[in-house]
């Protein structure tokens, strides 16, 4: 269990930074409180935007 487990570590450290990326990005751009909180949420579900777009393009 313990190898499957250190597959999946590369793709975590990838979210992470992503995640702190898009975190940075949108707090920066908000303009009062509640956009900075809207732009954190954002940025925990970003792979999902990225996904459904890359999908549409696809055509899938």
């Amino acid at each position: 269990m313990k190898k499957e487990m250190q597959g999946n570590a590369p793709s975590g450290v990838v979210y992470f930074f992503g995640f702190i990326g898009a975190a940075v990005y949108y707090i920066m751009h908000a303009t009062c409180f509640w956009a900075g909180v809207l732009g954190f949420l954002k940025a925990i579900v970003w792979p999902a935007f990225l996904v459904f777009e890359a999908m549409k393009q696809l055509g899938m």
